[in-house]
């Protein structure tokens, strides 16, 4: 279980007991996945579609699904594994990410098919924002890529590097991209590239490192985690949100 976490402005946030979020079972290709969804209050709802990092779709999403939720939103945590699918150890993680990486096609497939089952579910994907967590960053960076329409597309301390033979050309929303300035994993000159690629292709961006900042900052029990850095990529995240989906 994730420990209480005391996130900005005095907000004590538990993961102990989540209420009205379900679990959601779907089928991209023939293989079943599990997503989770928490729908907003309010009748069409911006939507935002959360992608896991590289452990799966764990507890740490559901609970970042709930403070989005609890600002008006719904949320769709999208499951790129495969249902069960929760790798612990490092060797099991790096296969289930690499399998992904060298397959962008299916990559963006469960992307899509994420999008479509948070529709089906009554989620307004005609205002919607994806945004991930690490792998899941990368994820958010491979759909703009691909053109999915969506209004923004926002990372937090994810793989910023892109694929060869691919371009943000058809890219159709805004890019927030949230770094750590201390990243071994993910380094500054990756972010530098990423700055000069989507200037020279006029895409509408805004890209923020925090100092001191390492790989999976944002993460509450990790133990990179930055209580800094975490609460102000946060609220720059939540102020995106309120300007691209115009909540």
């Amino acid at each position: 279980m994730l420990k209480p976490v005391l996130i900005g402005m005095g907000l004590l946030i538990s993961s102990v007991a989540f209420a009205g979020g379900k679990t959601i079972t779907y089928e991209v290709e023939g293989e079943k996945y599990e997503g989770y969804f928490v729908e907003g209050k309010q009748k069409d709802a911006p939507l935002v579609v959360l992608m896991h990092d590289w452990d799966g779709l764990t507890e740490y999403e559901v609970q970042r699904a709930h403070m989005l939720a609890d600002l008006g939103y719904s949320v769709f945590a999208a499951d790129m594994f495969g249902a069960g699918i929760r790798p612990t150890k490092v060797e099991d993680r790096r296969q289930h990410t690499g399998e992904l990486y060298t397959d962008r096609e299916k990559m963006r497939a469960l992307a899509e098919g994420a999008i479509k089952t948070a529709k089906s579910e009554g989620a307004n994907t005609d205002n919607a924002v994806a945004m991930g967590y690490c792998f899941g960053g990368a994820v958010v960076l491979e759909m703009a890529r691909a053109g999915l329409d969506l209004d923004g597309f926002a990372t937090f301390h994810g793989g910023l590097k892109t694929p060869k033979g691919q371009n943000y050309s058809a890219t159709k929303g805004e890019l927030l991209v949230l770094h750590g300035t201390a990243d071994a994993a993910i380094p500054m000159s990756q972010f530098a590239e990423l700055a000069t690629e989507l200037e020279s292709t006029g895409i509408s961006h805004e890209m923020i490192t925090y100092s001191g900042a390492p790989h999976a900052f944002t993460v509450f029990d990790g133990r990179n985690y930055r209580e800094d850095a975490d609460v102000k990529s946060w609220q720059r995240f939540t102020e995106f949100l309120t300007k691209v989906t115009n909540q």
